[in-house]
């Protein structure tokens, strides 16, 4: 509704948007109410925080005066997620529920690593932090590693931290291969905003030495390929530059 209003410029349903968003914060300002805290999971939480990215980048109507922002909500979401990122099993990834009393809480599934890369790097573009570049980076690096994204970009549903991730569900839904999508090309959007000279750096440096660069900001090598498949994704972005 919120993508309503703005392409539209219809206000009819604001309110209720506004009211539906607020209601669901909860006490700490990261989208985890009391009434729904026990059998949240990763996913539910992270389309709360999109939901309030979204008002961010937007510039819909704020939040009551005292509230926090939306924005701030956006990065309240982030800021609960990332320390839930488990390298126990499988080299990290975050699990599909919080909680380990509920069921799927050994499964590792792509919406909800989805979720979090997509937060990350809408975060990243819109601060210009380079840490939320960097976790964005961190999933995309570990979706591929792990075998959820293969490399034809095909997204698989999950996988089980019981066998160390080894076994897939690689049942393809749209919302995962939207939101990788959407998460890579607003990581294409981040690294034009760089300092030229760190783009410069990708032609002189052998990728799989790149891929592992750390500069002032890591420029996420992995999340280029997807938006730009078959090209050097830096020299792309040289040749993009000069048009």
């Amino acid at each position: 509704m919120i993508n309503y209003w703005y392409y539209t410029g219809d206000t009819t349903y604001n309110a209720v948007t506004k009211q539906a968003l607020l209601h669901q914060t909860g006490d700490n300002g990261d989208f985890m109410p009391l009434n729904q805290t026990k059998t949240l999971g990763n996913d539910d939480q992270g389309f709360w925080g999109m939901a309030a990215m979204t008002a961010a980048e937007t510039g819909f109507e704020d939040p009551p005066e005292g509230s926090p922002g939306w924005l701030a909500l956006a990065q309240g979401v982030f800021n609960t997620q990332a320390p839930r990122w488990d390298t126990s099993t499988c080299g990290g990834g975050l699990r599909w529920q919080i909680f380990t009393f509920n069921s799927g809480y050994t499964y590792k599934n792509s919406i909800s690593n989805g979720c979090f890369f997509n937060l990350a790097a809408r975060l990243a573009l819109y601060t210009g932090n380079a840490t939320y570049a960097e976790w964005a980076e961190k999933t995309w690096v570990w979706m591929n590693d792990i075998g959820l994204i293969n490399e034809k970009f095909e997204v698989f549903d999950g996988t089980q931290n019981t066998d160390n991730c080894t076994s897939k569900d690689h049942n393809k839904w749209t919302y995962n291969t939207g939101i990788f999508l959407m998460g890579a090309a607003t990581m294409y959007n981040y690294v034009r905003t760089l300092p030229p000279i760190r783009v410069l750096l990708a032609n002189i440096i052998p990728d799989k030495r790149f891929r592992h660069l750390e500069i002032t900001n890591r420029v996420p090598y992995h999340c280029l390929e997807a938006v730009l498949p078959g090209r050097n994704p830096v020299r792309a972005l040289r040749a993009d530059r000069k048009m």
